[in-house]
C-alpha cells in the first residue's frame, strides 16, 4: 500500500448556486452558501488530495469534521477550498482545510478521513443489513 505523506494538498472550487444555499440544503433561511455545502466542498478537497496517492483497491471515508464557517458567500460567489494533509497515523489522515471567497477567509478546520479497502468496507455494510422477511 502507498503511504501518503504530510504535505499532500489539493484545491477545489465552487461557484455558489441556488442549490448550494442554506435554504436549499435545509440548514437555514438565508440565500447564502450553506454550511453543509461548505463542509462538502472541504471534504471534496481532501478526496482530491488523495486521488493519485492510493492503491486501486483503497479509498478514504470521512470520520470527523470540525469546521468553523466564518463568513457568508452570496449566490454567484466563487469559493476555493484547500486541503493539506497534516498528519498520518496508521490509516487515519488528518487534513487542515480552509475556504476563501473573493472577500477573504470564510471557513477553517480539520477533516479526518480513514483509508479503507473499498470492497471490505462495502462488505461490512452488506453484513450489517438484516435479512429481508419473505
Amino acid at each position: 500500500m502507498v503511504t501518503p505523506e504530510p504535505g499532500l494538498r489539493a484545491e477545489v472550487t465552487l461557484t455558489v448556486a441556488e442549490a448550494d444555499t442554506a435554504i436549499a440544503v435545509g440548514s437555514g433561511d438565508v440565500p447564502v452558501l450553506g454550511t453543509p455545502r461548505l463542509v462538502a466542498l472541504c471534504e471534496a478537497a481532501t478526496v482530491a488530495a488523495m486521488a493519485d496517492h492510493l492503491d486501486a483497491e483503497k479509498t478514504t471515508v470521512g470520520m470527523q469534521v470540525q469546521i468553523d464557517h466564518l463568513a457568508p458567500t452570496a449566490v454567484g460567489g466563487k469559493v476555493r477550498a484547500e486541503a493539506v494533509l497534516e498528519k498520518v497515523k496508521g490509516a487515519r489522515l488528518t487534513f487542515r482545510v480552509s475556504a476563501h471567497d473573493d472577500r477573504g477567509l470564510i471557513g477553517v478546520g480539520l477533516v479526518t478521513r480513514v483509508m479503507v479497502n473499498r470492497e471490505r468496507f462495502l462488505q461490512k455494510l452488506a453484513d450489517e443489513r438484516p435479512a429481508a422477511d419473505s
